[in-house]
């Protein structure tokens, strides 16, 4: 397919293409469906471990062992704790091969932390943050390991993930620590969380007071 273009998406000087492997030119991108091709040409979907050695981080591919190397044209993934088991697994929707995969997490068990963010003041004050507090960034640290993640449950091509904020804790069996960055600029500080349980932090109220525990299968009321 033809790249760069102008602002007109037009290549006005297409490069040379090596017919043999069968390469093309489309002059305009936006009309490259009524070329006649299709970009849908079984690519296998990728997965890759992250297999750390000290600081170094080195990825190896498990595509063939995990059954997600799908040539199903895989358009969107989400990661959420599909089975409330506090592992992250895996949804992935495709254009061909059947819509859904759901990839199920078979790792070893390890501690976890999921936060979920009521945004909201008390009676009488003027609103600050949005109800579920999307925007907000949230830092845990866990034996000595800084993780830091943000409420932001939009999630790759036409898919969502929940409002929910998982911290993987490894063989921490609580956080030490947990910072929130509210969207409304307060910064609210907890200290000392118990690990494998999903945990409510009110943005109105401080301290052990802004934690409340959700039951499993039970659902967050705004």
């Amino acid at each position: 397919m033809s790249q760069p273009f102008n602002r007109g998406a037009r290549v006005p000087a297409p490069g040379k293409v090596d017919k043999s492997l069968g390469e093309f030119w489309v002059e305009n991108p936006w009309d490259f469906p009524s070329s006649g091709y299709n970009l849908s040409c079984y690519e296998r979907n990728r997965a890759y471990l992250n297999v750390r050695d000290g600081n170094d981080r080195n990825f190896v591919e498990i595509s063939h062992l995990t059954g997600a190397d799908s040539d199903g044209d895989g358009r969107c993934a989400v990661a959420a704790d599909f089975r409330n088991t506090g592992q992250l697994d895996l949804i992935v929707r495709q254009t061909g091969g059947g819509p859904l995969l759901l990839f199920e997490n078979r790792f070893p068990q390890k501690h976890y932390l999921k936060v979920s963010l009521r945004g909201r003041v008390e009676e009488g004050k003027t609103p600050t943050s949005n109800r579920f507090g999307i925007g907000a960034r949230l830092v845990a640290t866990a034996a000595g390991q800084q993780l830091v993640r943000e409420m932001y449950p939009v999630n790759s091509y036409r898919s969502q993930a929940p409002s929910i904020v998982h911290f993987g804790l490894g063989d921490a069996s609580r956080a030490d620590r947990l910072v929130i960055r509210w969207p409304s600029g307060k910064e609210q500080v907890l200290t000392d969380l118990a690990a494998d349980r999903h945990i409510l932090v009110d943005e109105s109220r401080d301290g052990t007071a802004a934690v409340e525990l959700i039951e499993p299968g039970k659902p967050v009321q705004p």
